[in-house]
């Protein structure tokens, strides 16, 4: 018993050791760091998100193949730890051509319920997709957040998650959650402003610097336009937003007094 309890440790720790935590920083053609980079360990199916700041950190082998993958940029590869040296990486991702919208002036005429209508963006790529049918993605690439349960139970059980066990004592799953928390709110304040012009806003007393604040103001009010949000339910977002415009803009006005 004791001898296959020190080849199974054996073996453990020959794995730690043959693997190291691969670092690096994502930017664009501009020098310009990225967030939200799917970046994939492609001989083990690991995936991670880089952070806002456009670093990530993943384990990897000698030899491992990275692929890094972002919407609207060409995907880059890097083999890792070629030398035996583990330097940080830094990786440029290259923009694709983009075709750009031709501009609409809009006249407001100040009835939000009109306006509203005016205002919100068609989403010509939603259109396609529901015409022809095209799946939608599921979820997204992320990698998950070592639980509790799910990685302590095991090892009574005798099966040890070396990766899950390393996340929860070093605290990095407790920062993902918080990370994709973030990156979460960001988005679906990105996905509001993509298809509500600033003027819709600016008409009712909010300054364009404050859209993005009212917009994450109105989701800690009500909760459930996140939920409609996900649910890409832009009138109904819409609807509710509105509720709280008063709110906003009496607390604008008390705190230049």
């Amino acid at each position: 018993m004791r001898g296959q309890l020190a080849l199974v440790l054996l073996f453990l720790f020959n794995l730690v050791l043959s693997q190291q935590m691969v670092t690096g920083i994502i930017t664009d053609e501009n020098d310009i760091r990225l967030n939200s980079v799917t970046v994939i360990n492609m001989s083990t199916d690991q995936k991670v998100i880089c952070n806002s700041s456009g670093e990530f950190s993943i384990a990897a082998s000698r030899n491992d193949e990275l692929r890094f993958v972002k919407a609207s940029y060409e995907r880059a590869t890097k083999r890792v730890l070629t030398d035996g040296i583990n330097s940080q990486l830094i990786i440029t991702l290259t923009q694709l051509p983009q075709e750009i919208e031709e501009v609409q002036v809009i006249k407001l005429s100040g009835d939000l319920s009109k306006d509203s209508k005016k205002v919100a963006k068609v989403d010509l790529g939603a259109q396609v997709q529901a015409a022809v049918g095209l799946p939608q993605p599921v979820g997204k690439m992320r990698e998950k957040p070592a639980e509790v349960k799910k990685v302590l139970l095991p090892m009574l059980l005798g099966s040890l998650n070396i990766q899950g066990l390393y996340d929860l004592v070093s605290g990095k799953a407790r920062k993902q959650k918080r990370q994709y928390q973030y990156e979460d709110l960001q988005e679906h304040i990105e996905w509001v402003r993509d298809r509500v012009d600033d003027d819709y806003f600016v008409k009712v007393g909010i300054p364009v610097e404050r859209i993005s604040e009212f917009i994450e103001f109105s989701f800690l009010v009500k909760p459930h336009i996140r939920t409609y949000v996900k649910a890409k339910n832009l009138s109904a977002v819409l609807l509710r937003i509105e509720e709280v415009i008063p709110l906003y803009t009496e607390r604008l006005k008390e705190s230049k007094q």
